[in-house]
């Protein structure tokens, strides 16, 4: 693992490396979604254990999905609720889109009609985000082992993966008690819980 600055790791994920930077949740490992297989690799998670696409703005996240006019209205008054915040929105990926909106499968090998979107509520990553573009993100931890928080930690599991210098790798406050973002699917009109994070939704 090297300690670079902001630029430089902007730089590094456009050009298809893997990088980490601290969420509102826990630490992220994210990619460009072109190079999202490389994720599963690093962390060697099971293929059918979906990313999520993490974005500076929803706005910046809509034209991955697809939907009819009255699901869009519900998805983004959901978004409006709670994002920026803990809460991810599986929802149906746009299939008929044009090149520059195309999520590869491998954000989501198991499912690829699906897709997750979040914003996160911390500036360190949205300051990073605005310039990567959405990225593929995951907990930043091997498969079925803790989230990672220190560098020197992460630097012994994921010696190749580049994150911000120390100073920029701000934590949020308490971070010791954080959890895993809320993960809510719309399928068949309603929403449904796949993982119950900090925030609940009302049904």
């Amino acid at each position: 693992m090297s300690q670079v600055s902001i630029a430089a790791l902007v730089s590094a994920a456009q050009s298809g490396q893997l990088i980490a930077f601290p969420t509102d949740t826990v630490p992220a490992l994210a990619a460009v979604p072109d190079a999202a297989a490389k994720i599963y690799g690093a962390k060697q998670r099971p293929l059918e254990k979906p990313l999520i696409l993490m974005a500076a703005s929803a706005e910046e996240l809509w034209p991955f999905v697809d939907g009819d006019a009255r699901s869009r209205s519900i998805w983004k008054a959901v978004a409006a609720q709670h994002w920026p915040g803990a809460v991810t929105l599986v929802l149906p990926k746009g299939e008929s889109l044009g090149q520059s909106f195309r999520v590869p499968d491998a954000v989501n090998p198991a499912t690829p009609a699906t897709i997750g979107i979040r914003v996160p509520n911390w500036l360190p990553a949205l300051e990073i985000l605005k310039q990567t573009g959405p990225l593929a993100t995951t907990s930043l931890n091997l498969s079925g082992e803790p989230p990672l928080e220190h560098l020197d930690e992460i630097a012994q599991a994921f010696p190749s993966v580049l994150t911000p210098t120390l100073e920029r790798w701000v934590l949020p406050p308490l971070h010791a008690n954080r959890m895993p973002s809320t993960v809510v699917q719309w399928k068949d009109e309603r929403w449904s819980t796949l993982r119950q994070g900090l925030v609940i939704l009302e049904p």
